[in-house]
């Protein structure tokens, strides 16, 4: 992980997605369900003034969805 990736994301993001793809949410409703909830804490975060977290948060959310946008990731399961 570089000092970037920690700086722009709180993580090693590829760590992240991972950690997303093997998820319940994830595997039950697709990333789209996941980002929501990023953008949820971030929410929270903002709340209670911890900006910092917020936007990590944040740009987490936005790594997810451009990888839905590219395929790499599916948004939505079909039930």
């Amino acid at each position: 992980m570089t000092t970037k990736e920690m700086q722009c994301y709180g993580c090693d993001i590829e760590q992240f997605v991972a950690s997303v793809t093997s998820c319940i949410t994830y595997k039950f409703n697709g990333a789209n369900m996941v980002i929501a909830g990023l953008m949820s804490d971030a929410q929270e975060a903002m709340a209670f003034g911890d900006t910092e977290n917020a936007r990590q948060s944040l740009n987490r959310a936005k790594y997810l969805l451009f990888k839905v946008m590219d395929g790499q990731l599916i948004g939505t399961k079909e039930g």
